[in-house]
């Protein structure tokens, strides 16, 4: 095992523009070999250690897949598998497990607590999602939207909803790769002060009427309005959102040839409509299958130090 210090990805900014660039144009060529059959085995005896503090379908499949299919290995480890669960400190969980494992997914609540963990690990720290990012997503939502309408450098992008952890790393995204990004929250919802203050370019904006956000847009994103942890807000939040919600009438106001993301599970008749999330704009599905590939992609620059040149 490479003793050297490790590549972290914990947020998006922990990429250069041009290695985020990169890494979708791998993504894309990793999913060409897949679709053709083309075995491909980089990381062979290689070993994913994915801690789970947050319940998750898309990305513990995504990520022990993408080991397997890259010829390596994926442990999940939930709280009540580990001694996390019990209380011990998640510094000395990673000093162990780096010593162990390749490389970590940790999906936890606190943004913190993964900051904490990545200091004392020995091996490349991904962030699996988090109260504050989730980078991973955004990799798969770029490379859905580059396969489907070519770079998303110059376009307008819509965030409705929640200001909360997709909404924060678009706006990182945003950053990295120059796409202007609406963002339309209630008020006392919106995106992190800290982060909107370092978006000085004018590439994002907020506004209080989501149709006014998504006006002339190319790509339209919302999620749900209660995250995990937010159950017990949900009801109010329900009340809140209610005018945010994504239907047809709001994705009229869009370009015609608009597209629809959402990181799912998503609730139809809340967030979006039946009608937009299973229409013909929706790529969610794409979107979904997407974390795959991206993040074999991503495996791959962390663990072998690759700038995602073809293989």
């Amino acid at each position: 095992m490479d003793h050297t210090a490790p590549r972290h990805f914990l947020t998006l900014r922990d990429l250069a523009p041009e290695e985020l660039r990169e890494l979708i144009s791998r993504a894309m060529e990793l999913k060409a070999m897949q679709r053709a059959g083309q075995i491909f085995e980089p990381l062979k005896n290689r070993v994913l250690g994915m801690v789970f503090e947050k319940s998750s379908t898309r990305t513990r499949v995504s990520f022990e897949a993408g080991m397997a299919q890259l010829g390596g290995h994926a442990i999940f480890l939930s709280p009540q598998d580990t001694q996390l669960g019990r209380g011990e400190p998640p510094e000395d969980t990673a000093r162990v497990l780096s010593g162990m494992v390749d490389a970590i997914m940790v999906r936890t609540f606190a943004h913190e607590r993964l900051v904490r963990f990545a200091q004392c690990s020995k091996a490349p720290v991904i962030n699996g999602l988090t109260d504050e990012h989730h980078p991973c997503q955004l990799l798969a939502d770029i490379l859905t939207f580059h396969e489907h309408r070519g770079p998303i450098t110059g376009k307008t992008v819509a965030w409705v909803g929640d200001g909360n952890n997709m909404c924060h790393s678009y706006i990182e995204a945003a950053c990295l790769l120059g796409f202007k990004l609406n963002i339309a929250c209630p008020a006392g919802y919106g995106p992190d002060d800290k982060l909107m203050r370092a978006a000085v370019d004018g590439s994002v904006e907020c506004f209080g009427d989501p149709g006014l956000a998504v006006m002339g847009a190319d790509l339209v994103v919302t999620d749900v309005w209660a995250s995990m942890g937010q159950e017990r807000e949900a009801e109010e939040r329900r009340r809140i959102f209610k005018p945010y919600g994504v239907d047809e009438r709001l994705m009229a106001l869009a370009k015609p040839e608009a597209l629809f993301m959402h990181c799912l599970p998503a609730h139809r008749g809340e967030e979006v409509s039946a009608e937009v999330l299973d229409g013909p704009r929706s790529v969610v599905w794409d979107e979904a299958e997407n974390r795959l590939h991206s993040q074999k992609a991503l495996l791959e620059f962390l663990l072998l130090g690759k700038r995602c040149i073809s293989s």
